[in-house]
């Protein structure tokens, strides 16, 4: 009988460790990266729509991973949004009642959340041939790479945008006086794209190995 693989092993680590790097849902794969162009103005919103995602994306996981063998392959895609959408929906509520500010300005896209590239792409290239343990693990790195630009790019836009951080001010009024002036430029959307520009750029001149190969 061979030996059960330690909840923590090197291999499901990795699992959280690469997309954090070099497989970044985003930033490597260049998915998901809508919302990093829409909710990036401010870093409240960012984090919610992390947490939102995680919740999604984990749960999604570990209940296809259990599923994996009665799935009929036909259908698995109906099987797989039926299961991001129930736990969309129910994201969406618990959002609306004890986070009502941050769900307005989240809007519509909590709700497309159910189409995202990166949750459907994990479910069906892992969760449907993995076990729910790793396929739990998987999901939260994902989740975790997505998060990290997005929490990035919308401290930087908030910062440079508004003089503000989750809301509050963090440039002294002073600094108006000497001439310091919020650049209305990061809060336009094209900055996003630009932030997440800039980020690749730092990510592929540090990891030699994601650069393309002519």
């Amino acid at each position: 009988m061979s030996e059960r693989e330690p909840l923590f092993s090197a291999k499901n680590l990795k699992l959280i460790r690469e997309p954090l790097g070099p497989s970044n849902p985003i930033t490597v794969q260049v998915l998901g990266i809508c919302s990093a162009l829409a909710i990036t103005v401010q870093l409240k919103p960012a984090i919610v729509m992390t947490l939102s995602v995680m919740a999604v994306m984990t749960v999604s996981s570990v209940v296809i991973s259990l599923l994996r063998k009665m799935i009929p392959p036909r259908i698995r895609i109906i099987v797989q949004l039926v299961v991001i959408a129930s736990m969309v929906i129910l994201v969406d509520e618990v959002l609306q009642a004890f986070a009502y500010e941050v769900s307005k300005q989240l809007s519509v896209f909590v709700g497309l959340i159910i189409t995202n590239c990166i949750i459907m792409g994990r479910l069906e290239a892992f969760a449907l041939a993995n076990k729910p343990w790793p396929s739990f693990m998987d999901a939260l790195g994902n989740a975790f790479g997505y998060g990290l630009i997005l929490i990035i790019v919308s401290f930087f836009r908030e910062l440079l945008g508004s003089g503000t951080l989750m809301g509050y001010q963090v440039v002294p009024n002073s600094f108006y006086e000497f001439g310091y002036a919020n650049n209305g430029l990061m809060v336009l959307p094209p900055m996003a794209l630009i932030v997440v520009g800039v980020i690749i750029w730092v990510q592929r001149s540090k990891n030699k190995d994601l650069v393309e190969q002519n």
